[in-house]
């Protein structure tokens, strides 16, 4: 059961009041450029409600009043949301006509309900004490407001906590009102939230590219140098030795380049990211396997020039890591590489012979599952497995433009 006096120990009902007494400065202004206005209980006073509404609608339409509000409602409505949460509103300015109405209505109905509020705040503790007061004297009592208290009712003092209790659950429920209303005039459109999950989605999709990147690119540059370091320690042979050094340094400075490329785009002021390399540069893969033991034999059949970029860029990776996890998982052993460019698609197609646990542990980690998501994304297909006593690693991609 939630207790009825709950809503007076929390923080946010004092600081929702606050925001709704701040409507009192721009009263205060009018009523000071037109004095009479201020009168309460007059037909003139009356107008200070209707005449500041021009200038609230002329702020309305100014884009960056609704950034101040938002920024406000936020601090003082919402004063319990702290550092990591995800915020209630946009700070951002109007960015279309229907933000800056919105914005609008809610400068009317914060300054009306504002106004109201201050005026509870302000005559009903005056009420209070005229009717403590008029309890225990004869004479009539005078208040703020167009009335007067009878004296001599004893029965007046129970009502004065009333009023003071009454004021109080005015506000909290009006603070709870102003903020819901909030909530739908500042916060974003539906257009707005549309717009923000597209660009999270794009942010994501390129944090997995770069995840997807620095996988194959580090993890076939590390997995070359083991196994050369592990060959070159076990041959004993200082040629050899200078051969795996070699090797290990050439793919080394090839994953840098990758990693600054990848770096680059992770920040903001850099300059544009270098280019991709693309199965134009397989010939480096194939050095590489070579360096760490295996038998690599390769075979190119039509224009790989021809290949679009992001075509050429994808299938590079997908040699790569078929070629890392021959080297990582059967070791020396002979190696096929084949790259055809047909009229309609590219095929690549890297087999193995199957060596004791070899088939297990290839088809394990997310290298492999990396390669059939990147075809698929270009509309192709790849399959790894078992295929004729090889461990094999076929892609298909479209090649739509070409022919």
């Amino acid at each position: 059961m939630i207790s009825p006096l709950r809503p007076l120990a929390r923080t946010v009902t004092y600081t929702r009041w606050l925001h709704l007494l701040l409507a009192v400065v721009l009263a205060a202004v009018v009523a000071l450029v037109h004095p009479g206005l201020g009168g309460v209980g007059t037909a003139r006073g009356a107008w200070l409600l209707l005449t500041p509404l021009p200038l609230l609608a002329a702020a309305g339409m100014v884009p960056r009043t609704r950034l101040a509000e938002g920024m406000q409602a936020q601090l003082l409505l919402f004063p319990a949301r702290g550092a990591g949460r995800e915020p209630t509103f946009t700070a951002a300015p109007s960015a279309s006509r229907g933000d800056r109405w919105r914005t609008v209505l809610w400068l009317v109905l914060r300054y009306e309900t504002g106004l109201a509020t201050a005026f509870l705040t302000l005559h009903a503790p005056a009420l209070a004490v005229g009717l403590v007061r008029s309890s225990s004297s004869p004479v009539p009592v005078r208040t703020p407001l167009p009335w007067t208290v009878e004296g001599g009712h004893w029965w007046y003092a129970p009502l004065a906590p009333l009023v003071v209790a009454l004021l109080l659950a005015f506000v909290a429920v009006t603070g709870e009102l102003t903020a819901r209303a909030a909530r739908t005039l500042l916060g974003p459109s539906a257009a707005e939230r549309l717009t923000a999950l597209e660009e999270r989605t794009e942010r994501l999709l390129e944090h997995n590219r770069i995840a997807r990147e620095l996988h194959d690119s580090v993890g076939h540059a590390l997995t070359v140098a083991v196994v050369q370091a592990g060959a070159a320690r076990a041959a004993g042979s200082p040629e050899f030795t200078e051969r795996a050094l070699a090797a290990v340094e050439e793919t080394a400075r090839h994953a840098l380049e990758d990693l600054e490329r990848v770096l680059k785009v992770l920040r903001e002021d850099a300059p544009g990211p270098a280019a991709r390399p693309s199965l134009m540069d397989a010939g480096r893969l194939l050095t590489a396997a070579r360096g760490a033991g295996a038998e690599v034999t390769a075979e190119v059949t039509g224009p790989l020039e021809a290949v679009p970029g992001p075509l050429s860029r994808e299938g590079y990776r997908i040699v790569q890591e078929a070629l890392t996890n021959v080297v990582r998982h059967a070791g020396a052993v002979p190696v096929s590489v084949r790259m055809a460019v047909r009229p309609d698609a590219l095929e690549l197609d890297v087999r193995n012979p199957l060596t004791a646990g070899a088939g297990t542990l290839a088809g394990s980690g997310s290298g492999l599952r990396g390669i059939r998501e990147r075809a698929a994304l270009l509309g192709g297909h790849a399959e790894t497995g078992e295929h004729e006593g090889c461990w094999r690693v076929r892609a298909v991609l479209p090649l739509n433009d070409l022919g």
